[in-house]
């Protein structure tokens, strides 16, 4: 997606919210949600006012909602993009269409995206900022959760649903190492041999046969095992 085109997608404008937004999300990857302070974050966006932030977002949870408001608009148009490209039945193409703009992202010279949702997987909370984003936003995380399930039929719906939440936390823990690597000039692979790499990994992850161990702990296990959310 054009640079023109991306801005008009994003619900937040190219103004003064957009480098609080980009400066929050780059301090929160660096220090933590817990490490930095909503003055702190005025200041090094360079506002000039201590209350920047609370005037334009009110909270931190609503600051940390509109950085989700400020990426996923970016990620949800190359998931699409993908999406039209998958035929039926082809497991690789379909977990993809979702899961490599993430690696894509990561590769940006001003994204911090995959390293802050590193740092929000370490709070686990009732109410995720994610669960508050419209539904247009969400779209794409069901889709891959229907689709992706629906090409793996050998694998009880538990495991399944692990192993997908699972599929993408090792994509965005690899995105998050080479976002690192780049800000702190790190080594990385080159980023073709990175991608099919991390791509055959993951597929033989998720499509690895249950094991009669794996049979056995899940038949005495709770049918509903709680989940965490995990936000591309």
């Amino acid at each position: 997606m054009g640079t023109v085109a991306a801005e008009r997608a994003m619900s937040i404008p190219p103004s003064m919210k957009e480098s609080l937004v980009r400066t929050a999300e780059r301090l929160f990857a660096l220090h933590g949600l817990d490490g930095v302070s909503l003055r702190q974050i005025g200041q090094a966006a360079g506002t000039g006012n201590n209350s920047a932030v609370q005037y334009h977002f009110g909270t931190k949870e609503q600051l940390i909602q509109a950085i989700f408001e400020y990426r996923l608009p970016q990620l949800n148009e190359r998931r699409r993009v993908l999406v039209a490209q998958v035929q039926p039945g082809d497991l690789r193409a379909a977990v993809e269409a979702h899961l490599r703009p993430m690696v894509e992202m990561a590769e940006g010279n001003d994204s911090y995206y995959m390293m802050f949702l590193e740092r929000l997987e370490n709070y686990w909370v009732p109410d995720h900022p994610f669960a508050r984003l419209p539904k247009s936003y969400q779209a794409s995380h069901r889709w891959y959760f229907t689709t992706v399930g629906s090409l793996l039929p050998d694998v009880p719906a538990p495991v399944r649903n692990m192993r997908m939440v699972g599929a993408m936390d090792i994509c965005l823990h690899a995105s998050a190492d080479r976002e690192r690597a780049r800000h702190h000039g790190g080594r990385a692979l080159p980023l073709a041999l990175h991608i099919n790499a991390l791509f055959d990994a993951v597929i033989g992850f998720l499509s690895a046969p249950v094991s009669d161990a794996t049979a056995a702990a899940l038949a005495l296990s709770p049918t509903s095992p709680s989940s965490r959310t995990v936000v591309p």
